[in-house]
């Protein structure tokens, strides 16, 4: 999920394309590069950490152009560092490319170049190897070249492409990564967001997925896959650049909760086989080595720690190994019984949590293995891990996490779902009925997410009750989610909230329940559905106010006695509700925050990454 930024004009290339990347710092932030020609070679500068420590260094060492291309990571391949650092070039630095994606097929491709062509790599990433591969494919033409290359490439991406001998052009692609086109006086410009280029241009092309572009300073010119122009329409951005930073939402938040259905799809499509089976990205947990394991902890801080709570769950009920998810913050402390028998699984969505790291470092000194689920490539957690699982959420910018949890929830499910084959606990019927039910999340997350202004409605409903404590009860999966749902709104609104598993009611928190006290009853377990139908009932009587939150089908809990405002969900199997079930919170939590005029994106008193014990 990095950034790209290109220009060609009359102006200064540098400074032009140093301020587009500051705008997409947000897409990534662990490195920056720019590549721009100058006379008969091309000069890259990068440098690993901020954009300001790029501006220092090309300060130090200047050099400028009117032709030029720039580039804002966020790791996947290779860890953060100078060299893994973008734009890549080719043997003899003819070429440049920056890239934001991913090629699937980079391994094959670079092993190829290696031995038919003799091509020696400087860098750890996938890009380095699409620089190397349109360098053996020029001829004199880059877009020939670029066309070439890109018949061999699997996977999505954009990528922006400069050469030596062709002072005139950018040639960029699009394949299922974002793309924009700015339209300038005497000068255009590519991005991967359109905040990058508000400063210059209004005026941009939206590039559609399997399409070319050639840039010139006076031209654009577009070709779809088989190298046919294609005409394109003008759209003339009206928006603010920091409402463009935010695609027109309000708050980083609501932009991250809408985001959550690509999110998914990136984190699931990616570790699925042309067979359709799931790979763990090179993570060896065989029938065999999962029998060495006698117990597994998860282990993990706030929306992660709930995130471990479902993993739990799954795990347990595909693969049949007892689990136990533990806060980090207290791990350590309580002298666990670990050892070389145990599989401990961190997540952590900045990979810098430091309660999750030190618990992880005290239980690789007595030998467990280690498995991390994070968000952030090259991040101290991923390094110090035996095997790393990534999400594909994407940077997160708002501190309360959303699309980071629900990407977590669907890494858990991969890996129990593995494990239950694997150890022949999961018939491969079930595992491939589970699978293909994860497949369907992401387009009913994108029906469940057009309920939103409903959602805002029951909001509006709680917050002109203008209580300071609400409830959140669920029972098996739902009692989870209960715990994320009130977190999140004690995170941004303030609001004192409360999570229970419904049946503990009963043994003394309902005495806290008076008239008019809001409770948020989750029931989407179909298994668990009457009992929560009785709980909520229990806390009726008491005078609650009661939003339920149900799967579609489920009528009775809206009828009269029931709840007094419900959100239905799509039908899905009880193990996978979680996904769906989390975002009506979020949502929920979000617009009470707004109402009350809470700064939403930053919260007081609270910090993305904690670093912190």
């Amino acid at each position: 999920m990095c950034g790209i930024v290109g220009y060609i004009g009359d102006g200064s290339a540098r400074g032009i394309i140093l301020d587009g990347l500051k705008k997409l710092e947000y897409r990534g932030y662990d490195s920056a590069g720019i590549a721009l020609h100058a006379g008969d070679k091309i000069e890259v500068r990068k440098k690993q950490g901020r954009i300001s420590n790029l501006e220092e260094f090309i300060a130090n060492d200047p050099v400028d152009s009117t032709l030029g291309v720039g580039h804002t990571r966020w790791a996947t391949h290779g860890a953060p560092s100078d060299i893994n650092s973008h734009p890549h070039c080719n043997g003899d630095s003819t070429i440049a490319v920056v890239h934001n994606g991913i090629v699937e097929n980079y391994v094959e491709l670079r092993e190829w170049l290696i031995k038919e062509h003799g091509v020696k790599f400087l860098s750890e990433t996938d890009t380095e190897v699409i620089a190397q591969l349109i360098g053996v494919c020029y001829r004199g033409d880059l877009l020939d070249a670029v066309y070439e290359a890109v018949e061999k490439m699997r996977g999505a991406y954009a990528i922006g492409v400069i050469a030596a001998g062709e002072p005139d052009k950018i040639v960029a692609v699009r394949k299922s990564s974002p793309l924009i086109v700015g339209l300038g006086q005497g000068c255009n410009f590519i991005a991967s967001d359109i905040p990058a280029l508000l400063r210059h241009v209004k005026d941009i092309y939206l590039i559609e997925n399997n399409e070319t572009v050639v840039l010139t300073r006076d031209q654009v010119t577009i070709y779809d896959k088989e190298r046919k122009e294609v005409k394109r329409d003008v759209f003339h951005v009206t928006w603010s650049a920091e409402a463009a930073e935010k695609e027109g939402y309000p708050h980083f938040m609501l932009k991250e909760i809408h985001e959550q259905p690509g999110g998914i799809e990136e984190t699931l499509t990616r570790r699925l086989s042309p067979e359709g089976m799931i790979k763990l990205d090179g993570i060896s947990l065989t029938r065999k080595e999962l029998e060495r394991f006698n117990r597994i902890y998860i282990v993990a801080c706030g929306t992660a720690y709930h995130a471990g709570l479902v993993g739990k769950y799954a795990i347990e009920k595909f693969a049949r190994l007892p689990v136990e998810v533990d806060v980090a913050s207290e791990f350590r402390y309580r002298d666990p019984l670990v050892d070389e028998k145990t599989l401990f699984i961190a997540i952590s969505q900045s990979g810098e949590t430091l309660d999750t790291l030190e618990a992880l470092r005290d239980a690789k000194s007595k030998g467990a293995r280690i498995l991390s689920v994070v968000n952030v490539v090259g991040s101290s957690v991923a390094r110090e891990s035996d095997d790393v699982f990534y999400t594909w959420a994407g940077p997160e910018i708002a501190v309360a996490s959303t699309k980071a949890y629900t990407t977590q929830l669907i890494c858990m499910y991969l890996i129990a779902l593995h494990m239950g084959l694997e150890r022949g606990a999961l018939p491969m019927e079930e595992y491939k009925r589970i699978l293909q039910e994860l497949l369907a999340l992401p387009d009913k997350l994108r029906k469940l997410l057009e309920t939103e202004p409903d959602i805002r409605e029951i909001a509006w409903e709680l917050f002109l009750y203008n209580k300071n404590d609400v409830f959140f009860i669920g029972r098996g999966n739902d009692a989870g989610v209960a715990y994320e749902g009130s977190l999140k709104l004690k995170e941004i609104s303030y609001i004192n909230s409360f999570a229970i598993a419904a049946g503990e009611l009963k043994h003394g928190t309902i005495a806290l329940i008076e008239p008019g006290t809001p409770v948020i009853a989750l029931a989407t377990q179909d298994a668990l559905y009457e009992k929560m139908l009785s709980n909520i009932q229990e806390v009726k009587a008491r005078g609650a106010y009661v939003v339920g939150l149900a799967k579609e089908g489920n009528q009775e809990i809206g009828k009269r006695g029931n709840a007094n405002r419900v959100v239905y969900i799509p039908r899905c199997p009880d193990e996978i509700t979680p996904v769906l079930a989390v975002v009506p919170l979020q949502l929920l939590a979000y617009y009470i925050a707004k109402f009350r005029d809470c700064d939403i994106d930053k919260p007081k008193n609270l910090a993305k990454s904690v670093t912190v014990e």
